[in-house]
């Protein structure tokens, strides 16, 4: 197969960005983040204390996949990037996970994630909440099969808050970099898939590409018309010498 030709066709299919009105529009925050707030799916009632996102229609498709074994993790090594209040990590421990470290640069929300870890999974060794940038606080030498990420890649900043812009619009940035230490620190293990959810809010040809450039070989795993002119991505990106 060639690969570098699979991977230009499949940055053709990628649509352009939107409007930056429009993408502001449709971003901006509609909670009061400085609250505590509750959120619900699959029959489990989250706490979402302050500082915390509820997840979004983007998130549960990641959920939902992990599940529903769409996005497999059971007996495997499983990294959260960006875990939020917990929802994939309690999705990935229900579906059998062997070990799932939970990151996040936000502290509140990995404090969140290891308390619903622990009301709707159980205690034990599984679960291993770590606080950071990125793979930062992640120990040397571990190698991950699955990794998912729905990263705050919005391009037009739509707020001053420190907490919305963590949530929702650090810019392509944050996935370039996401990308690099992936591979710098080679931390997928042999068949590891890396599952990433990029909208045309984002800059996704700049994204994809750098993956590309990096080494990483990107398939469309999932596409989704929101119908509001938003389109979802949820990508696969495996090493480049993988089948």
């Amino acid at each position: 197969m060639d690969t570098t030709s699979a991977s230009t066709d499949l940055l053709r299919e990628l649509p352009d960005p939107l409007p930056a009105e429009h993408i502001i529009g449709i971003n901006t925050p509609k909670e009061d983040i400085r609250s505590t707030r509750a959120y619900e799916w699959n029959g489990w009632r989250f706490r979402v204390p302050p500082g915390v996102f509820t997840p979004g229609a983007t998130s549960r498709m990641i959920h939902e996949r992990l599940l529903d074994n769409t996005i497999a993790v059971r007996g495997l090594v499983y990294a959260a990037m960006g875990v939020g209040l917990g929802a994939e990590a309690v999705a990935a421990g229900i579906a059998g996970a062997a070990r799932i470290y939970a990151l996040d640069v936000h502290e509140p929300s990995v404090r969140a994630t290891r308390e619903h870890f622990e009301q709707f999974v159980g205690t034990g060794d599984v679960l291993v909440p770590l606080v950071g940038d990125l793979f930062e606080a992640l120990p040397d030498r571990t190698r991950l099969d699955v990794v998912t990420f729905n990263p705050p890649a919005v391009s037009q900043k739509v707020s001053d808050d420190p907490d919305v812009v963590r949530n929702v619009c650090e810019g392509a940035g944050i996935v370039t970099r996401f990308f690099d230490q992936i591979v710098d620190r080679d931390l997928l293990a042999p068949g590891g898939r890396v599952y990433v959810a990029l909208s045309n809010t984002a800059d996704m040809h700049r994204i994809v590409r750098h993956a590309i450039s990096a080494g990483l070989r990107p398939a469309i795993e999932h596409r989704h018309d929101w119908h509001d002119g938003v389109i979802t991505h949820i990508f696969r990106f495996t090493g480049g010498n993988q089948a």
